[in-house]
């Protein structure tokens, strides 16, 4: 499933237009986005938490070349899924 065709779907099932729930689908993941970016963690009920996950700086290789190498440290959006919605998958 794409974006527009959740958003037809999830239009459907709100009752409301295409249009109205492509605003409020964009202003969620906005949301969530910018909450995400600057350090907070957003849970949703019986469906998961983003937050962000930081990585450390450390050593590596190159595969191509077998030459040690230096990788930065970084940030990485996760996603946990909540109980009842891995219920729900399995």
């Amino acid at each position: 499933m794409n974006k527009s065709e959740l958003i037809a779907a999830a239009a459907d099932d709100a009752e409301m237009s295409k249009a109205e729930m492509s605003k409020a689908l964009d202003a969620i993941v906005g949301t969530i986005r910018s909450a995400v970016a600057s350090g907070d963690k957003v849970s949703v009920t019986d469906f998961g938490a983003f937050d962000v996950r930081e990585n450390a700086a450390r050593k590596g290789r190159n595969p191509a070349t077998g030459e040690p190498m230096d990788i930065k440290a970084s940030k990485t959006p996760r996603f946990k899924a909540a109980k009842g919605f891995k219920d729900a998958v399995n």
